[in-house]
Order: C-alpha cells, then sequence, then structure tokens
C-alpha cells in the first residue's frame, strides 16, 4: 500500500466504524424503549422536539430538526393528532405542532426507558470526558457546514440516483 492510498483506507476504516457503533448503539437503545413505550421511534422523536420546544414547534421546524421531509412528517402527524399525542394549528404563515396532554403522557413513559437505555448502553461505556468529547465531536459535525452533494447542484447527473425518503425510522 503506497502512503497515498493510507488516508483513503483510514477514511474507510473510521466510516466503518462509526457505522457500526451508530448502528449498534441506535438498534439496542430502540429496542430498550420500544419494550417499554407503546409510542413508535418516530412519535417519540416528534415528542422529544416539541417537549423541549416547550410544548410547541412551527411545523418547518420541527421538519428541519428532525431530518425528515414535509411529506413524511406530515403523514406522521396524521397519525399522531389520530392518537391523541400531537395538534397542528393551521396559522397565516404556518403551522403550530404542538404537544397534547397525551403526547406529554407518552413522552413522560417513553424518557425513564430512554433515560435507562442511554445510561446503560453510551453513558456508562464512557467516561466523563469522553462524554464531553463525544458531545464536542457531534456538534461539530452536526452544523451545516458539509457541502452539498454533487447531484444536489445539477453536477454528476449520470450517478445520481433518485431520493428516497422515509424508508427508516429516526
Amino acid at each position: 500500500m503506497t502512503s497515498d492510498e493510507e488516508p483513503t483506507t483510514d477514511a474507510v476504516d473510521l466510516w466503518l466504524a462509526w457505522k457500526q457503533a451508530n448502528e449498534r448503539l441506535r438498534s439496542a437503545i430502540i429496542g430498550d424503549v420500544s419494550a417499554h413505550s407503546d409510542v413508535g421511534e418516530p412519535e417519540r422523536t416528534v415528542l422529544i422536539h416539541l417537549h423541549a420546544a416547550g410544548g410547541t414547534l412551527r411545523q418547518n421546524a420541527l421538519a428541519s430538526a428532525t431530518g425528515w421531509d414535509r411529506g413524511r412528517l406530515s403523514h406522521l402527524l396524521t397519525r399522531m393528532e389520530a392518537q391523541g399525542l400531537a395538534r397542528r394549528t393551521r396559522l397565516t404563515n404556518g403551522v403550530d405542532v404542538s404537544i397534547t396532554t397525551g403526547g406529554e403522557a407518552a413522552w413522560a413513559d417513553a424518557e425513564r426507558s430512554l433515560r435507562a437505555a442511554l445510561e446503560r448502553h453510551l453513558l456508562n461505556r464512557l467516561g466523563p470526558d469522553q462524554v464531553m468529547h463525544l458531545r464536542e465531536l457531534l456538534r461539530v459535525l452536526s452544523e451545516d457546514r458539509l457541502l452539498p452533494h454533487p447531484a444536489a447542484d445539477g453536477l454528476n447527473r449520470t450517478h445520481s440516483r433518485p431520493r428516497v425518503t422515509g424508508t427508516h425510522e429516526q
């Protein structure tokens, strides 16, 4: 292997390690929480964001916070309204999404399981300094400083694939 190949190999190894850790942790945490909650993972994600925002968010802000497209979020919110977990209020300049009393109760129930799963699968496996460093790394990696994919700018159209949305839970 030449020295020119090493960074690529290191980058691929890092990517694979990231994927494996993410998939294992996500699966274990979601599995633990799902075993103790009647609310699905997508619904819990919305409830987390609504609760953290004080109970109400604009629908476009909620879509941005979850990283979901508007269609997927709208479909989920329709289900959540039917379940009594959230309600939408149409405004002249947008839509407010609010957590209901039922949504607060569901979140309170799920939060206990989530905190226990996070302790078990993540926090208890790391020291305080590692948690601090992980939080900082995730903050940096979550910033919107990434360059768009070439296909998103109309470049390299021959290699772009149709965008598939709403195929996995958040």
